[in-house]
């Protein structure tokens, strides 16, 4: 591989970014085309059901992509699925050659895609700035390859690891800075899954707000075009239907109680029922429910109760902690409930990025393998 082909693999990462809020429950992908070091044609691919991006940066390249080489941050599918299959766009433009980032997880193409380009003679390469293309698209990845989607725990905090004082009050621990990268967090989501506890004690809604999004108008033009599912965790059926949880919009709710279906039903919403032990929601069953329905990325801002329970399951991918440079006291709820006893139980993180948002400081850390 040559340091160009590092660079058009990058503009076609950019251009894939750009379906960060809207893909869903598609990969996001990007790709350039190139001929004789001049780039001629780029597309992205911008939702579900539309063209993929191999066909806008075919269509704008138009006669000039014979020969050319055709720069792809995803294995270029070989199925038919809502739109024609982007490998056989390829080989009808008669590219010459294709440089693919990762190959693609869906069983439906795993290598299929890239494979029908070598039949048709095309010179073909694999894994320019892989890593990079897979973090864009970890939640797809998951799906297809376990699935279950890619959670994310977002949760605030102070710096003595509070978040909120022991009658429930949190608002606001962190800044305006830090709660619009939870804005931008949701809006990239599939679903943001919350539960009883915090719809009732916040009054929370849990939408995304545009005008605390802080992103340009026309991504969020399509951040609020597809907004995601919200969930509630609610194995007792505690919160009232007239909560502005509920009035914010359609809700599917997990509980262990299947006796008002059709009264939830009525109201706009979907009640399933998840029965797991000790009376409680079965959280994986939940999960791999929401995967099944295309779900690529959970947001999950719960309190320490619920997330700790996911946390104490091993079901959470990455951790998305604000921390605000406050205390909150000794009497203050903790982060996460989750009972240890000794220093060998302890659970590992790995710290993959810190950084100041504003007044606060944002810590990504991962569970340690």
């Amino acid at each position: 591989m040559s340091t160009n082909d590092h660079a058009w693999m990058a503009l076609a990462l950019q251009l894939a970014r750009k379906g960060l809020y809207s893909t869903h429950p598609n990969p996001r992908v990007g790709c350039v085309i190139v001929k004789d070091g001049e780039l001629i044609g780029e597309g992205w691919h911008v939702r579900a059901g539309e063209p993929h991006a191999e066909v806008h940066a075919l269509r704008q390249a138009g006669d000039r992509a014979r020969g050319a080489t055709a720069y792809v941050t995803l294995e270029p599918c070989s199925h038919h699925g809502r739109t024609p299959p982007c490998a056989e766009a390829l080989v009808n433009a008669g590219v010459g050659r294709v440089v693919a980032a990762m190959q693609d997880p869906n069983p439906q193409v795993a290598g299929r895609g890239l494979e029908r380009l070598r039949s048709a003679g095309i010179e073909v390469a694999s894994g320019v700035l892989e890593a990079e293309a897979r973090a864009l698209n970890v939640g797809f990845i998951k799906r297809m390859e376990t699935g279950l989607p890619y959670l994310r725990a977002k949760l605030a905090m102070s710096l003595d690891g509070r978040t909120a004082m022991a009658s429930g009050e949190s608002q606001w621990i962190t800044g305006p800075a830090a709660r619009a990268e939870v804005q931008r967090l949701r809006a990239q989501s599939s679903v943001v899954l919350t539960g009883a506890d915090t719809v009732l004690m916040d009054n929370a809604r849990l939408t995304v707000r545009a005008a605390e999004l802080g992103l340009d108008e026309e991504m969020i033009a399509l951040a609020i075009q597809r907004p995601p599912l919200r969930v509630l965790v609610d194995g007792k059926l505690r919160v009232p239907l007239d909560a502005p949880f509920f009035q914010a919009g359609p809700t599917l709710v997990a509980s262990t109680r299947a006796d008002l279906v059709d009264v939830y039903q009525s109201a706009g919403h979907e009640l399933l029922t998840f029965a797991g032990d000790a009376g409680r929601v079965d959280l994986t069953g939940l999960l791999r429910q929401l995967a099944e329905r295309g779900a690529n990325e959970v947001l999950l801002e719960a309190g320490p109760r619920l997330a700790g329970a996911f946390a104490a399951q091993g079901l959470i991918d990455e951790y998305q902690l604000f921390v605000a440079a406050k205390f909150l006291g000794s009497s203050a709820r903790p982060l996460l409930e989750l009972p240890l006893d000794r220093m060998s139980e302890a659970r590992e993180l790995q710290i993959k990025d810190i950084r100041a948002v504003g007044d606060d400081w944002k810590v990504i850390a991962v569970p340690s393998n």
